[in-house]
């Protein structure tokens, strides 16, 4: 299935397609497309939509596009994963920043990753290892 995001991810639209590949659809295209056209591309693509205004799965009240996975996908029973939602979050959301002591390590990876990648494709491939070694810390650290 197409999976549909704002282009020039930083730490939500990195973290969500880390997330859908690894526990909700192996097989997931992410495609990343302009803010406005994302409701509109995953449609006409037959896909689903996240972190986006208007979108299938995005920011709920207090809850980063992340969260709201993890919620509707029903992964809360992984301590891990439950504790990187609370990173991301943290990451993500600008007035939790201090929740969490690793949101800023991750927030700064994420503003850096757009500086140093031009190609969304690419920005994600690399930043999956940074999800890949938070959710291996994560286990370490519940």
């Amino acid at each position: 299935m197409k999976w549909v995001t704002r282009e020039r991810p930083k730490t939500d639209r990195i973290a969500c397609p880390w997330l859908i590949r690894r526990f909700i659809d192996p097989e997931a295209e992410i495609v990343y497309a302009a803010p406005d056209a994302v409701v509109e591309t995953a449609g006409r693509e037959g896909g689903r939509s996240f972190d986006a205004e208007g979108a299938d799965y995005t920011h709920r009240g207090r809850k980063c596009s992340f969260e709201v996975l993890v919620d509707e996908f029903d992964l809360g029973g992984d301590p891990a994963l439950v504790r990187l939602a609370r990173i991301v979050h943290a990451a993500d959301v600008s007035d939790d920043l201090d929740g969490e002591r690793e949101g800023a390590g991750l927030l700064a990876i994420g503003i850096g990753g757009l500086d140093v990648e031009v190609d969304d494709q690419r920005l994600l491939e690399r930043g999956s290892f940074v999800y890949d070694a938070l959710y291996a810390y994560c286990q370490h650290t519940k």
